[in-house]
């Protein structure tokens, strides 16, 4: 969907708003009109191997990609809606093209000054969305297979820190680390 009017219209998704450890991550992707969009579709219901492919291609294509994220320590300190927010928003502040339109997965607006369309489950009905998605999840993937580098005994690398019943049991075994959301259910009773 490229909005008539508009020259830079940008896609922007978030990934990681669910799980008890790790960052929330946002992707922003401005593909051009002349793109085959049929080659993005929703990270959700890509394989990883799909995915990580369509992460290369749109490397590879050199498209202005821009990524955010919002800490454990600031999804504390925020709430998980305002952290992912504010990943959006740094998304966008990241890419090489400011846009002059968005288009926004969820229900809430990114807070720029930018007109902005929202729509619900919008990496079905937009590819830029569905690029920002693919983006944001394949670069949290990544952040969490390092932080299982430095915290092995929670298992990051298979879970990606949701709330999986090992990674809730590793908890409870554990304890939280520095990188478990404090103020999430299943965290917090640990702390």
């Amino acid at each position: 969907m490229h909005r008539q009017g508009f020259s830079i219209v940008a896609g922007v998704d978030e990934a990681g708003r669910g799980p008890l450890a790790g960052p929330v991550i946002a992707g922003a992707v401005v593909l051009p009109p002349s793109c085959d969009y049929r080659y993005f579709k929703d990270s959700k219901k890509l394989s990883v191997k799909a995915r990580e492919e369509v992460f290369d291609y749109i490397k590879e294509m050199n498209y202005p990609v821009g990524i955010g994220s919002a800490d454990p320590d600031e999804i504390a300190d925020f709430n998980i809606l305002q952290a992912s927010l504010l990943a959006m928003q740094r998304a966008v502040a990241g890419l090489s093209s400011w846009p002059d339109f968005l288009l926004v997965d969820g229900k809430f607006s990114v807070p720029v000054d930018i007109p902005q369309n929202i729509l619900i489950r919008g990496e079905g009905k937009s590819a830029s969305i569905a690029a920002a998605s693919v983006v944001a999840k394949v670069s949290r993937d990544k952040i969490m297979v390092e932080l299982h580098k430095k915290f092995p005994c929670y298992n990051f690398q298979k879970h990606k820190g949701y709330p999986t019943r090992e990674h809730r049991m590793l908890i409870r075994e554990h304890g939280p680390s520095a990188v478990h959301r404090r103020g999430f259910k299943g965290v917090k009773e640990f702390l």
